[in-house]
């Protein structure tokens, strides 16, 4: 009976000492590490001058088992700015799929006819944010294999996949010729390889002398925009000052001020106004190249059901989409992805539709959607709210899916200079400490300054935090003090 007891004892010894391995291995802090990162973060929250005033909610996590760990105003709903998108790409991924692509088809419905289509030519959209110009080559070079050498009608550029609603609800008027305030359209097109849809790319370079016009360059080559140049070419030792602005609804660029011989060239994305118009323009100069003639008008229109497709593009998969998209903090392809949804999930391609979805989604991540206040998919919205509580609870929610390597990989990632690498942290957190430890979501909107993601401390445990900041007085101070917040995380 003895010996039984004995070994019964030596068993309950070994399990105990097992789970306390196992706890050792897989806990996030030990209770006197807890104790002191609350310490130090309290400290920092408490004393911090720029935070006087405002608001901090901050949620961290185990990502091992998603227990929380620090909480400040965790349950408080803030604004997140562009931590949102973290919102609006898990819902697309579980939506649409990984693999998902967008498409956009040519039309026709006449038959050709010794080398000419007896008919309209349609260019559909379908959302695909990522057409260039060289993409619209591929469609005309298609055409033109096709015999195709007149258009006895119309180009008809068709948008109708979603709805007319050009801008989110609260977008700021003076966002409108911005980059990111671009309108969004299912037919659309993009400057360069960063996919701005809906944007030409105005670069700026000194003249060969001073007095003399500075030289400017627009991407892609196009007269959908016309550009009105005064800005003048100065002296090495002159001022940089350029300034380049779109007039309101229309697409007439006016570039002013000075920029020195030698200086490097001044280079920023201007949206147009009306992008359905301007993918039909380049389009139609695309077709003009390979020699494919017009007799109709440029305009827009519904495709009828009899038409026949000539040819069809095929954007990215969403997987790869994700890159550009999270970490460059793409306005135009949340709000693209939101409308997608609608239509996909409830046959309508709008915001009202598609956040219904957003939401809807969440509910399988244990996010308590009765927190949330969704306006837009980007976060480019100062009524949009969450708690930085049901931030951390995404983050930790998704590392189930299968699909969570592609949507770790679209985050920036700290320090490193690569922009489709480091993005938006390319040029914060460069200490060997946190460098290429954070993969993180910025954001950023007037008076707000937010960051969430995962950190690999120094005792190699992985953190999901979620720094949301409000009413700050200065939305720039506010990554100072999220970087410090990074650093004492990334010492436990």
């Amino acid at each position: 009976m003895l010996k039984k007891i004995k070994n019964y004892l030596l068993l309950l010894f070994i399990l105990f000492a097992a789970s306390v391995s196992y706890l050792h291995e897989h806990s996030v802090l030990a209770t006197a590490d807890s104790g002191a990162l609350n310490q130090q973060l309290n400290h920092l929250v408490n004393v911090e001058p720029d935070l006087q005033g405002a608001i901090a909610g901050i949620s961290i996590r185990s990502a091992d088992t998603g227990k929380i760990i620090y909480d400040h105003l965790g349950d408080i709903r803030l604004r997140p700015a562009s931590n949102l998108k973290l919102l609006t790409a898990a819902a697309a991924i579980t939506v649409l799929g990984e693999d998902y692509r967008f498409i956009t088809e040519v039309l026709a419905d006449g038959p050709v006819k010794k080398n000419s289509l007896k008919g309209d030519l349609f260019l559909k959209g379908k959302g695909d944010p990522t057409l260039l110009k060289s993409d619209f080559d591929k469609m005309a070079a298609e055409i033109q294999k096709r015999g195709i050498k007149k258009v006895d009608g119309n180009l008809i550029g068709d948008d109708s996949w979603y709805d007319d609603v050009r801008y989110s609800l609260d977008l700021p008027w003076s966002d409108e010729t911005t980059y990111y305030g671009a309108q969004v359209s299912a037919l659309t097109a993009s400057p360069t390889i960063d996919y701005d849809a809906g944007t030409v790319m105005v670069v700026v370079k000194p003249g060969k002398d001073s007095g003399k016009q500075a030289a400017v360059r627009i991407t892609p080559k196009t007269n959908y925009v016309k550009i009105i140049n005064h800005a003048v070419t100065v002296p090495e030792d002159g001022k940089k000052a350029i300034t380049i602005e779109r007039e309101h609804a229309k697409n007439t660029i006016t570039i002013n001020g000075t920029i020195p011989i030698k200086s490097k060239d001044e280079k920023e994305w201007v949206s147009v106004w009306e992008p359905t118009q301007y993918a039909l323009a380049l389009f139609k100069q695309s077709l003009a190249e390979h020699g494919i003639k017009f007799t109709g008008k440029i305009k827009t229109g519904i495709t009828p059901g009899k038409a026949q497709i000539l040819t069809v593009h095929q954007s990215m998969t969403l997987s790869k989409l994700l890159v550009p998209f999270i970490k460059q903090s793409n306005n135009g392809h949340a709000e693209t992805l939101v409308k997608e949804m609608g239509k996909v999930v409830k046959g309508e391609g709008s915001w009202e539709k598609g956040l219904g979805v957003v939401n809807e989604e969440m509910t399988k991540y244990g996010v308590n959607t009765k927190t949330l206040v969704l306006r837009d998919g980007s976060g480019v919205s100062h009524v949009d709210l969450i708690p930085a509580n049901q931030l951390s609870q995404l983050l930790f929610a998704v590392q189930k899916e299968k699909w969570f390597t592609s949507y770790f990989h679209s985050l920036p990632v700290a320090g490193e200079k690569d922009k489709m690498v480091g993005g938006t942290l390319r040029n914060r957190l460069k200490n060997p400490l946190v460098k290429g430890k954070v993969e993180a979501k910025t954001g950023t909107i007037s008076t707000v300054s937010s960051l969430s993601g995962y950190i690999k401390t120094k005792s190699g445990q992985t953190l999901i935090f979620s720094i949301l900041l409000n009413n700050l007085w200065d939305d720039s101070k506010g990554k100072r003090i999220e970087d410090k917040m990074i650093t004492i995380l990334a010492n436990q």
